[in-house]
This record gives structure tokens, C-alpha cells and sequence, in this order.
């Protein structure tokens, strides 16, 4: 699989680092501390050095980028992972990159004050489980992505289930997450994500139950 997708890996590699060229760029006009934490009713409460919120933050991500896609290459059902979940796989830490960077870069410059970073958060957390949701159901039983459960690693069937059933909770969530863009409400956001990670455990572990004597 990485001899297959070295280049897009390379490719998502360096573009999780390009914030650091613009922050470079930038760094005459930024501040020497920079906010790079906010508290859940979305006011700043983490500040860092001028270095690692342009340098710093890209480069974690490019660790956590790294880590997530060699442990998908070297997935012993590799070969059963198909392009668009490892698609997923390689392109989140990007996004996050370019979008959580940018973000941090802005408010440092004084340009986020129309965008809320309960806003931005939503955006980005509801677009992605969207999206996710709606590939979940396709995504063949691996060590790496999915709905890793003992019921599911155990048992083919279980998975298909099991990631049919993730697949409408995570697009239903995604969807109401994005609502919260309109409505901010941090205990819907956090009870949703609960749902989205209860329900399908719960769902694996009773379809396990019915299925353990068939």
C-alpha cells in the first residue's frame, strides 16, 4: 500500500507543514504570544511563543500524520482498506493543519472576530463526521480504521453491521454538529459526540449478544 500511495502521502505530508511558510511570512506582524487554547464558551485561554504556534503546532500534526498513516500501511488488511477511507486517513491531519493554523494566525492578527471559534469547531468537526459517516458503511473489517471493537475484530459480520448502523449515527451527528454553527451549544456538541461513540459500541456489543450461539 505505501508503494502505491507514497506520493499523495508526501504530498499531505508537506501540505501539513505549510502553515509554517506562512506564518514565516507573517511574522513581523504577529504577536510575540500568540492564543493557540480556547475554553469551551470560545474565549482564549491558552497562550504560546510566537515559535511554537507558527512552527510548533504543524509539526505536531505532522508527527500525529506520520504515526496515523505508517500504522495504516503496515495494517495486516492493508490491502482491504480502500482508497477513499485511507484517502480520509491522509488528509485529515492537512485539513487540520491548514484550517487550526490559520485560524490561530488570523486571531493573532486581530481577523477572527466575525468567525467564533465555537463557529470554526463546528464547522470542521460536523463537516467531518459527515463525511466520515458517509463512507463508514464501506469500510472493510482492518486493524487500523473503523469501529474497532472486539465484537467487530472478531467477527466479520458484526462489522458490516456494526458500520452500517456507525454510518447513520456519525451522518446524523455530523449534521447536527454543523446546526450548532446556527444555535452554539456546547452541551448538545458534547452530548452528540457521546451518542456517536455510545451508540455504535452498544449497538456491536447486543448484535454480538443475539449472534455469540448462531
Amino acid at each position: 500500500m505505501m508503494k502505491r500511495n507514497w506520493k499523495l502521502f508526501i504530498l499531505t505530508a508537506l501540505i501539513t507543514l505549510l502553515p509554517i511558510a506562512a506564518g514565516l511570512l507573517l511574522w513581523d506582524a504577529l504577536p510575540e504570544e500568540i492564543a493557540t487554547h480556547w475554553n469551551m464558551a470560545g474565549e482564549a485561554d491558552g497562550w504560546s511563543p510566537k515559535g511554537f504556534a507558527v512552527i510548533g503546532l504543524p509539526l505536531i500534526l505532522t508527527g500525529i500524520h506520520l504515526i496515523c498513516s505508517f500504522a495504516t500501511f503496515i495494517d495486516p488488511n492493508s490491502t482491504r482498506i480502500s482508497q477513499k477511507m485511507l484517502g480520509i486517513v491522509l488528509w485529515i491531519c492537512p485539513v487540520i493543519s491548514l484550517l487550526g493554523s490559520g485560524y490561530v494566525l488570523a486571531t493573532a492578527l486581530g481577523h477572527t472576530q466575525d468567525f467564533p471559534t465555537g463557529t470554526v469547531v463546528s464547522l470542521l468537526l460536523g463537516g467531518l463526521f459527515l463525511y466520515i459517516g458517509n463512507y463508514l458503511p464501506k469500510c472493510t473489517q482492518n486493524y487500523t480504521i473503523g469501529i474497532k471493537l472486539p465484537w467487530t475484530l472478531a467477527d466479520e459480520a458484526n462489522w458490516n453491521a456494526t458500520h452500517r448502523f456507525g454510518g447513520w449515527v456519525w451522518t446524523i451527528g455530523g449534521v447536527v454538529i454543523l446546526g450548532t454553527c446556527l444555535w452554539s451549544s456546547v452541551f448538545l456538541t458534547v452530548g452528540t459526540l457521546a451518542v456517536m461513540v455510545l451508540a455504535p459500541t452498544v449497538y456491536s456489543f447486543v448484535y454480538y449478544l443475539r449472534h455469540r450461539n448462531g
